[in-house]
């Protein structure tokens, strides 16, 4: 690729499109081994917690938890789009909240959340990243939803899901995510 304004080609752009889709596939079946297979270095970067995933440990460990929050976890896909050096896919992602997130606990409520993935490929096409936008908030709204506020039960458990939302929140961002250079347009 030799500047931002040179597409690879036709044979490029469909490696990467089978790649982002075989990685997706492998995600819902949660063959984590296949998954991290389309990464030299497996990389998640979380853009709404401002956390990064970097590594196989560190992205197995959040495969494994966001599954045991939402073990029926898959996606819509909306959009499937290419740029000079990224793969950009819109989808919907749905899950049922069986299991603990972080220190939120399990609500039974569902989600059905829009989100985008930037899938950045470097210059020798290996898949270096996968960067992650979403609206939390609107994602913790749904799962909420399906406490019963009215029994005494229903108001334990948001309570408990309050606290946990604040001991998870007013973590420093990973500065990998903070620090930024802004391109050069030249």
């Amino acid at each position: 690729m030799s500047d931002r304004f040179t597409f690879p080609s036709r044979e490029v752009l469909q490696a990467r499109e089978k790649l982002v889709l075989d990685h997706f596939r492998d995600e819902v079946a949660h063959d984590w081994d296949a998954t991290l297979s389309t990464f030299p270095h497996p990389h998640y970067e979380i853009i709404a917690q401002m956390v990064v995933h970097d590594g196989d440990d560190a992205v197995r460990q959040y495969y494994t938890d966001t599954r045991v929050a939402f073990p029926d976890q898959h996606h819509e896909l909306i959009s499937f789009r290419h740029s000079v050096d990224a793969v950009i896919v819109e989808f919907w992602l749905l899950g049922t909240h069986l299991g603990p997130l972080g220190k939120i606990p399990p609500t039974g409520g569902t989600h059905r959340t829009r989100m985008n993935a930037y899938f950045i490929f470097d210059e020798n096409e290996n898949l270096v990243t996968e960067r992650i936008y979403f609206d939390q908030l609107s994602l913790l709204k749904q799962v909420i939803g399906g406490i019963d506020r009215r029994r005494p039960s229903g108001l334990r458990k948001l309570l408990q899901v309050v606290r946990g939302m604040l001991a998870m929140s007013g973590g420093r961002p990973d500065e990998r995510l903070v620090k930024t250079t802004p391109p050069s347009l030249d």
